[in-house]
């Protein structure tokens, strides 16, 4: 009797036991569970945070390619157009020596140089004919720094000429030739005899003389209109003369026209005096054709 009471009392105890533990799994399971519920939508926020900084990150690097496409500059239109400017100007001086060192210290902060130069002095005046290569986007500001006090501007001319179309197309049939050229240099690796090799290197020869014709065309016309040309002649009078002093006046010019016609004659009978063999023969000849018609009559 008593045996049987102590296992029930045992069997209580042990369910007891049981129920307990499995409340505590329970419990820890929940708990787990919540940790894990809790974690999660952490997890998503960390993840769309991740995200949301990687767009940020994607927008932020394009757009300085944005703002640099947009903010590139413009092409500058003389370069793109290929116009040719050439300039002309006569200038009278009362200052020669000051005005031609002021003009060679100017062309350097324009960025122009010197192409050619040719000075001449005399008794009446000194002159200077020079002509300038400066960039094309100088070109005005140069012009405009040439009058000034103790100048006199005689004469300017400025003329262009647009030699785009012509660049645009040498360039066109300068890659059509090179196109060619390729074409015959495959067939050159297929020819076998001698003959065909000869003409086809003869080909190939005379398209490159083509293409190097073409691309030195090109590079001129490119400096030429990148490098305006400015022909300048400035002078001065020396020794109190002026311009009224050098013009001829009628008497003068009636002087030089005599002396015109004396040259003319002088000249006539120097010619005259140089063929006198000629004269001799001649006049024999006539004086034997008279005796001959005389006998023969």
């Amino acid at each position: 009797m008593k045996s049987n009471i102590l296992f029930a009392a045992a069997a209580v105890l042990l369910l007891s036991c049981d129920k307990s533990s499995n409340k505590e799994m329970l419990a820890a399971k929940t708990v787990n569970d919540l940790e894990l519920s809790n974690a999660k939508p952490q997890e998503e926020k960390a993840e769309a945070g991740l995200y949301k900084m990687a767009d940020n990150t994607t927008d932020t690097a394009s757009a300085p390619s944005q703002v640099f496409q947009s903010g590139s500059p413009a092409a500058n239109p003389d370069w793109d157009k290929k116009i040719i400017k050439t300039a002309h100007v006569t200038l009278e001086l009362k200052d020669y020596a000051s005005y031609n060192n002021a003009m060679h210290a100017k062309l350097k902060s324009y960025g122009a140089y010197v192409a050619q130069e040719q000075q001449n002095q005399t008794d009446e005046q000194i002159t200077n004919d020079i002509s300038i290569k400066v960039p094309v986007d100088k070109f005005d500001d140069l012009m405009n720094s040439l009058s000034g006090e103790g100048v006199k501007v005689l004469e300017k001319n400025i003329s262009t000429e647009d030699v785009t179309g012509e660049v645009v197309d040498t360039k066109a049939r300068m890659e059509a030739k090179k196109q060619v050229r390729d074409r015959y240099l495959d067939l050159l690796k297929q020819s076998h005899s001698m003959k065909d090799i000869l003409e086809v290197q003869g080909e190939i020869n005379g398209i490159q003389e083509d293409i190097e014709s073409a691309a030195g065309r090109v590079d001129y016309l490119v400096h030429a209109s990148a490098y305006s040309t400015v022909n300048i002649k400035y002078f001065q009078y020396l020794n109190g003369i002026t311009k009224k002093d050098t013009e001829p006046t009628f008497f003068s010019e009636l002087s030089e026209a005599f002396k015109d016609g004396a040259s003319v004659i002088s000249n006539l009978l120097l010619f005259i005096i140089s063929i006198w063999p000629l004269l001799i023969a001649a006049v024999l000849l006539t004086l034997y054709f008279k005796r001959w018609r005389v006998k023969k009559a």
